[in-house]
């Protein structure tokens, strides 16, 4: 019987045999020691599984991946050192110099960043669409050289929310995946490989760790994509990798393997983005609590934004929870449990309005951080978005007086009151 996600959160990913230790061990270790040549010779190969070098695996953090993988509904999945390393790899492990890419304009500021200038100088070229654009809109972007579209479940921190169903179809018909960054939602408030996509990435920075205590990310296959029946778009994948032993990756580990193996053996060995044992194994702790923490930011968070729409000093609140927001339809469909934490909104009187705003706050920390167990606020315009121009901060959702809210688990009432004092000194 398939258990649930609270079970899984628990329990998947390590399970001990008698005598081992109920916790999941912290193998602290760059080095593992083998008999022979030969053994260790097989594992270099692909032939057998196994360790040799944490750069490219673990037991640790394979556990970890392991839980987050059943979460998400995938086949495999593997750990990074931060959630730009994942978004980073996800698209280079299928796209290199000459290719294309399709991604959504609401999308993080540092993601937006990576793709339009850093991975632009390697030479993959970046077409910005609209979330709210129509089908044809979304495929008229597309060339015969696009190799992946990208786009975020609820974006950080324009929080549009994405029409994945769309988006997966329209991928689909150009013979491309879709990959999702569901760092916001997390697997308990939605399951993007269940519409559709194809690949799923985290900053586990966030809601997963929730705690602020370990930067990292994630990506999960869902093991649906036929590498090969469009192999001429994904040579990396369908024809031998010369860097390894002339290995073809579909061939070897099929739908359900080849692209997380690839995204391990050539990418982490060449870039070695990993995140320590130690990092994994506070993710895990983290990630035992998921299910019971998720529910929690989302009611404390519908019941802020739903004070913030009332208030006369308050002009504007984006929350897609909130009837009148333009994502509710969306996120009832594919969050109706919930969405996240995070609201953003704005205060009559603008800028100056929100810096008193901020000064007042006593409970609500200003850090560049969201989405953890305590209360915090950003400014994204003169913070995290600040390399990007109002006309880029505009178009990929991001008002020039936005305040991100990440509203925690603490008790509603307090973090009411302290907002409530906030505005009352504006």
């Amino acid at each position: 019987m398939e258990q649930g996600h609270g079970t899984k959160c628990v329990q998947a990913g390590y399970t001990p045999k008698t005598g081992e230790p109920r916790v999941l061990p912290i193998v602290q270790s760059t080095t593992f020691k083998y008999d022979t040549s030969e053994a260790m010779g097989k594992l270099f190969d692909l032939q057998e599984s196994g360790y040799f070098y944490t750069r490219l695996a673990n037991p640790t953090s394979d556990a970890v991946a392991a839980k987050l993988c059943a979460l998400e509904g995938g086949t495999a999945a593997m750990l990074l050192s931060s959630g730009q390393a994942a978004s980073f790899f996800s698209v280079f492990n299928i796209a290199s110099a000459g290719d294309h890419v399709v991604a959504c304009a609401a999308i993080y500021g540092g993601t937006f960043n990576l793709f339009s200038v850093t991975m632009k100088r390697m030479g993959i070229d970046f077409t910005f669409v609209s979330p709210d654009c129509t089908e044809e809109e979304l495929s008229a972007a597309f060339r015969p050289n696009t190799k992946a579209l990208f786009g975020e479940t609820i974006a950080n921190p324009a929080l549009a929310v994405l029409d994945i169903e769309l988006f997966a179809r329209v991928a689909h018909a150009h013979g491309v995946p879709l990959i999702v960054d569901n760092t916001f939602a997390t697997p308990i408030n939605c399951r993007p490989i269940e519409w559709g996509a194809d690949i799923v990435t985290h900053s586990t920075t966030k809601y997963l760790d929730g705690h602020a205590t370990s930067v990292g990310g994630a990506i999960v296959d869902g093991g649906h994509f036929d590498w090969m029946a469009h192999a001429d778009k994904f040579p990396g994948l369908t024809t031998p990798d010369e860097s390894y032993h002339g290995i073809v990756y579909a061939e070897k580990f099929g739908m359900g393997g080849a692209y997380i193996n690839k995204c391990v053996a050539q990418l982490m060995r060449d870039f070695g983005s990993i995140p320590s044992p130690f990092n994994a194994f506070l993710l895990n702790l983290g990630m035992e609590t998921l299910h019971v923490r998720m529910p929690q930011h989302c009611r404390n968070a519908q019941t802020v934004a739903e004070f913030l729409a009332k208030h006369p000093k308050v002009a504007w609140v984006r929350y897609c929870g909130l009837p009148g927001d333009p994502y509710y339809a969306l996120g009832q469909k594919y969050l109706p449990n919930g969405s996240c934490g995070v609201l953003s909104f704005g205060v009559k009187g603008g800028r100056a309005a929100a810096e008193t705003f901020m000064k007042n706050l006593k409970l609500a920390a200003i850090v560049t951080h969201v989405a953890d167990a305590r209360t915090c606020i950003l400014h994204p315009a003169s913070s995290t978005h600040r390399q990007m121009s109002d006309e880029e901060l505009i178009a990929c959702g991001v008002a020039p007086d936005l305040m991100r809210l990440s509203v925690g688990i603490e008790d509603v009432e307090d973090i009411l009151a302290d907002i409530r004092g906030a505005l009352e000194a504006i």
